[in-house]
């Protein structure tokens, strides 16, 4: 090539090329997990305050501290390295996922921190710029600043936030709250997981690209008023753990079994035919590996459909455990905030574990 010519532009960096795991399948192991927190939890003799509403003990979504008779404070955190390779994309992924903590606990969001990690001899500051413009966007939706935050240089792009929120004392939404009898409803369908390990293998449509995008980054607003319901006895968010996972966690903070009516599950389109030809995370087998035995399925179940149960969900939809006479205004306050996929999938019975029928 001629000196004076100009050199061909480089090749754009794809952002899953420099992550071991994507999205909430960067998650421990719930198995891995429990062995880590056995080992350090909170010191013998130590007393925790009274005002810790909810801690760590049945594996909630965020921590709640009372503050006074009308306010509680909720906080939690969520990062992880890129699902996809747009950084805009990833940066309100990201956010839209951290802030849904908050949701699942029935609180309103009112701040966020930025967490910010890295590799910037090999990233951009444009791409940079990229993610942390899609969090702040995200944010601006959710109606909360990002008023600060921490950045280092890491081998991986990570990003993610810490969440404030606020929510009176006796609207707080444990998991612990199932009870024998309810109605199980969720607002997502499932399959993010699916579709990220298709991305990954270059085997996702651009129709399943923008289906991804529009599933993860649709804010659990509706949380806000679920929790408003006295009828609502509990809510979480289905994200790394997989569906059975988070609904086991469900199971046993509630001591009560969960039961999936399979046939109603609401999953995005075409994720079955993609399970089916190889499309599964590393996470969904791990997460197998950690509850598998703790989860009844029925006869001839397809290991496409077992692969789903386990799927880790990047930005999941809610859980919402609910009396049946509940259960319609529920799903009114679903649909009329644009989740029109929301669907009753199962019920709380008496006993433990998870059962898929």
């Amino acid at each position: 090539m001629n000196a004076l010519e100009p050199s061909a532009p480089p090749a754009a960096i794809r952002l899953t090329s420099l992550s071991h795991g994507g999205g909430c399948g960067c998650k421990i192991a719930p198995g891995v997990l429990s062995e880590i927190l056995k080992n350090s939890s909170n010191l013998p003799g130590f007393n925790l305050p009274p005002q810790l509403l909810v801690g760590i003990e049945t594996a909630d979504d965020a921590a709640v501290y009372l503050l006074n008779d009308e306010q509680a404070l909720i906080a939690t955190t969520d990062f992880f390295m890129p699902i996809v390779d747009d950084p805009y994309d990833f940066g309100r992924i990201a956010a839209t996922n951290a802030i849904s903590d908050v949701y699942a606990m029935g609180g309103t969001p009112i701040m966020a921190l930025g967490l910010v990690g890295m590799p910037i001899n090999v990233l951009p500051l444009e791409t940079i710029g990229a993610i942390l413009r899609g969090g702040q966007d995200v944010c601006r939706d959710a109606g909360i600043p990002i008023a600060g935050g921490h950045t280092i240089d890491s081998v991986e792009p990570i990003y993610g936030l810490v969440v404030l929120g606020l929510v009176h004392p006796s609207r707080v939404k444990k998991n612990s709250g199932a009870k024998a009898g309810d109605v199980l409803i969720l607002g997502k369908p499932l399959g993010v997981g699916i579709l990220s390990a298709a991305l990954k293998k270059e085997m996702l449509p651009p129709a399943g690209y923008a289906r991804m995008i529009e599933v993860t980054t649709q804010l659990n607003k509706p949380g806000i008023a679920l929790a408003a319901l006295d009828g609502v006895h509990a809510l979480t968010d289905i994200t790394g753990f997989g569906l059975a996972g988070h609904s086991l966690e469900l199971a046993r903070g509630a001591k009560v079994q969960i039961s999936l009516d399979w046939s109603l599950m609401p999953l995005i389109a075409g994720v079955r035919e993609l399970a089916a030809q190889g499309c599964i995370t590393g996470a969904s087998g791990r997460n197998w590996q950690s509850y598998g035995t703790e989860v009844t399925l029925p006869g001839a179940f397809a290991e496409a459909d077992k692969a789903l149960l386990s799927d880790p969900q990047t930005s999941g939809g809610l859980l919402v455990s609910c009396s049946p006479d509940a259960a319609a205004q529920v799903l009114e306050i679903f649909h009329a905030q644009g989740f029109a996929e929301a669907a009753i999938v199962g019920e709380v019975r008496e006993g433990s574990g998870v059962s898929v029928y």
